[in-house]
């Protein structure tokens, strides 16, 4: 008798596409647990930050994300990682974060321990993880890959609003053109772009595909 995996659904995407919100919305339709493997980046820039690390210096940044004391926790459905027992819920999200956060995330030897560790998130049951390589590097085997995507301009206002003032352009650059696991939609990937959608719509239609092929797989 065949053993029965947790299921993962990928939804990866460019910045300001709307994957944390939407995979947040999946997540709790399905009952499943939600990962936000961006806050992973985003908590060892934080970390290399708050510890003076040059987060310009790759060798730097890969021996400290080898040194760091770590533990992935679940709560309330939602995967995290805390450093020395604690979770920087609110420090991740500033702007000298973001700012560090795509340089520190192009480091292959960081991608290694987040691959491992974002692998590792299976212990906690069934997965939405979003992120930018989910589905081409962290997650590949699975069979529900999704990457979303919007226009420049309309990506641009999500963040204004957000009154977060980053470039996109260079961002979308940046992630597509690093040699470890650059951001690009994964083969068999399920491609929407929200431009024009709301958020529900978006999710709506995300969690119609999965459940019916959800329901196909006999899962």
């Amino acid at each position: 008798m065949k053993t029965k995996h947790p299921n993962v659904i990928a939804i990866d995407g460019t910045s300001a596409s709307g994957k944390s919100t939407n995979a947040k919305l999946v997540a709790k339709a399905l009952g499943y647990v939600y990962v936000d493997t961006g806050a992973m980046y985003r908590t060892l820039a934080w970390y290399c930050l708050s510890n003076r690390i040059d987060f310009h210096d790759a060798k730097a940044v890969a021996t400290a994300c080898r040194k760091w004391k770590t533990k992935l926790e679940c709560v309330d459905a939602k995967v995290r990682l805390t450093v020395d027992g604690y979770y920087p819920e609110k420090e991740i999200r500033l702007v000298e974060v973001s700012v560090a956060v795509s340089m520190i995330a192009a480091v292959p030897k960081v991608r290694e321990w987040m691959k491992k560790t974002q692998r590792d998130c299976i212990q906690f049951g069934n997965l939405v993880m979003e992120g930018r390589d989910i589905g081409t590097n962290v997650f590949p085997e699975t069979d529900y890959k999704y990457y979303l995507d919007a226009h420049l301009e309309e990506r641009t206002k999500r963040r204004v609003a957000e009154g977060v003032n980053e470039n996109l352009a260079a961002r979308d650059q940046r992630d597509s053109q690093r040699a470890a696991a650059p951001l690009m939609i994964a083969l068999g990937a399920k491609v929407i772009n929200n431009s024009n959608m709301t958020s529900e719509q978006t999710s709506g239609l995300l969690i119609k595909d999965i459940q019916a092929r959800l329901k196909a797989d006999g899962r």
